[in-house]
């Protein structure tokens, strides 16, 4: 087999038809070829490929392979990844036995590294195939097996949210793989220089693999300066757009439509699109500690388990309860003040100056210095300007030169929504689908408090997060932020919205101590949605401004 042919095995093992699964497995246990190295060709370490014209005696391509010493580690790590996360029992079970049978015949096989998809989350919170997963859970996690191939580790922590997963997927896949002006591969390219701003690997892994798999240039892999130039005019919209929204301009616009390499309109919109969700998304990566996936650098090892791989999450960096922020009685008789002061609103002027100096206090939450990510060493190509990261709005002491982004002014419902259903009609809807979830999603508990109205919270986080990238709600009174978010969920929000990448299990720890995991997942949902909103208004608005 040739590598298309092995892609093409792991795309029937991914089918609800269970004759056709049982076809492919057979394939993985018996077949005429053997494993040989090929030098990676694909630039991912793949280290092999299956040949077909060598034959051993018995025909198994696990025996071959061990007889010659020359078993694809990172081969066995795609058996173990579907041993381990395919929703399809018989494909689980099959890849055990051929992990089962390379090791008693005194192979190696790898093993996954951490203990599941999150390096924050206790893998026992999460929902897993063979750990409990509802129904609906199982159903979405299904439906994304059979749509990748692979349950991916940033699926399986949203599972703790099914209503905004399913929203999220629909939305993903038709970005990716639906109707729309921009070739495929242009869309998986985009993705992966966007997730490259936040030196986000994970993204940019998975984007990779797919970019190939719908038939992309393989050199546009060794980076910008091998791709057509109309996407390299692009790369400055997607700086812009994934650190300081606030500086695009009607004239960026306009060198993109007239320039020698134009953009339609169209295009443009199914590229700002691509670009805010894909700048956004590293924030929730990275706010959930996703680890690698099994079968990605980083994700199986053949060093056997030590003592901390085996006791789960470190608590190395737990915070005291003492710094830790967010007591849930003191948060919910907060709410409950400013419920009875509700019958009296400030000025609008009043209203400023909250919101400046929420902006200004915001400007004093330094994050820590960047740390050790895991990232890839090869992601420079992908990478021009890379000391261009975000600033705050408006320096502490500093009258800003950029005009605070009043959001009555262009709102997603009024002008944003209409504009991309115009040039790129029905992910509009999906997207509205999904910010809506997001924004109004609640369980009505906080920690261990049910039957708790938590609106006044989420909208202070909510705009929060809008006012880091100095977008100003009029309706709405600042003073809430700085009554409900304590200093240690601002500097978090902060870190994971501006520096993804600086984010750590400290950060994580250190706000909310009382509540649960999947609260805390809930508050990287909305920033994932309030950044991706906030990307889509600065760039929707230029274009409009163009227009007009």
């Amino acid at each position: 087999m040739e590598e298309s042919e092995l892609r093409w095995l792991f795309t029937r093992l991914a089918t609800r038809d269970a004759t056709e699964r049982s076809l492919a497995l057979a394939e993985i246990e018996v077949t005429g070829g053997e494993l040989v190295p090929n030098g990676s060709p694909n630039g991912t370490g793949d280290g092999m490929r299956i040949g077909s014209n060598d034959h051993c005696a018995d025909g198994t391509l696990i025996e071959s392979a061990l007889s010659k010493n020359v078993t694809s580690t990172r081969f066995l790590a795609h058996i173990l990844r579907l041993a381990i996360q395919c929703p399809f029992s018989d494909v689980r079970e099959r890849c055990k036995a051929v992990l089962q049978g390379v090791k008693e015949q005194g192979g190696k096989i790898p093993r996954q590294c951490g203990t599941g998809p999150s390096s924050f989350i206790p893998n026992s919170e999460i929902q897993g195939v063979e750990n409990g997963a509802d129904e609906q859970v199982r159903e979405i996690f299904t439906d994304v097996f059979v749509q990748s191939q692979r349950l991916d580790h940033l699926t399986a922590v949203m599972g703790l949210h099914p209503q905004y997963l399913a929203a999220f997927c629909r939305t993903q896949d038709f970005m990716l793989r639906g109707n729309g002006p921009l070739p495929y591969d242009y869309r998986n390219y985009i993705a992966i220089l966007t997730a490259a701003r936040h030196r986000c690997s994970y993204v940019m892994g998975l984007q990779e693999s797919e970019f190939l798999s719908q038939g992309g240039d393989r050199e546009w892999l060794q980076g910008l300066e091998h791709v057509p130039p109309k996407i390299q005019d692009l790369y400055e919209l997607i700086k812009l757009l994934s650190h300081r929204p606030w500086l695009i301009t009607q004239e960026l616009i306009e060198k993109l439509l007239k320039g020698p390499h134009n953009w339609t309109l169209s295009e443009l919109v199914q590229a700002c699109v691509l670009i805010s969700h894909f700048t956004s998304l590293p924030s929730f990566i990275y706010g959930c500690g996703i680890n690698p996936e099994i079968d990605m650098d980083g994700g199986h090892t053949l060093r056997p388990p030590s003592l901390t791989d085996e006791s789960g999450l470190s608590n190395n960096n737990k915070p005291n309860e003492e710094s830790a922020g967010g007591n849930v009685e003191e948060l919910v008789q907060k709410m409950k003040n400013i419920e009875k002061q509700s019958d009296t609103e400030d000025s609008q002027e009043e209203k400023v100056k909250k919101f400046e100096k929420v902006r200004e206090q915001s400007g004093k939450l330094l994050p820590r210095s960047p740390g050790s990510c895991g990232e890839r060493e090869d992601i420079t190509p992908f990478v021009q300007d890379p000391s261009f990261l975000y600033e705050d709005f408006a320096r502490r002491g500093e009258n800003s030169q950029f005009q605070t982004f009043r959001a009555q002014d262009y709102t997603w419902e009024d002008q944003g929504y209409s504009l991309v259903n115009r040039y790129y009609p029905d992910v509009s809807q999906l997207m509205d689908d999904k910010l809506g979830v997001a924004y109004n999603m609640t369980y009505n508990t906080m920690g261990h408090k049910k039957q708790v109205d938590t609106s006044l919270l989420r909208r202070a986080i909510w705009n929060y997060i809008h006012s880091l990238y100095g977008i100003r709600h009029d309706d709405y009174d600042y003073g809430e932020i700085n009554e409900l978010l304590d200093r240690q969920l601002k500097t978090y929000i902060k870190t994971i919205a501006c520096y993804p990448d600086r984010t750590t299990k400290h950060d994580y720890d250190s706000f909310w101590l009382d509540f649960k995991h999947s609260e805390k997942v809930h508050v990287n949902v909305m920033v994932l949605e309030a950044r991706i909103q906030a990307s889509l208004l600065y760039c929707l608005r230029a274009i409009m401004r163009y227009m007009t």
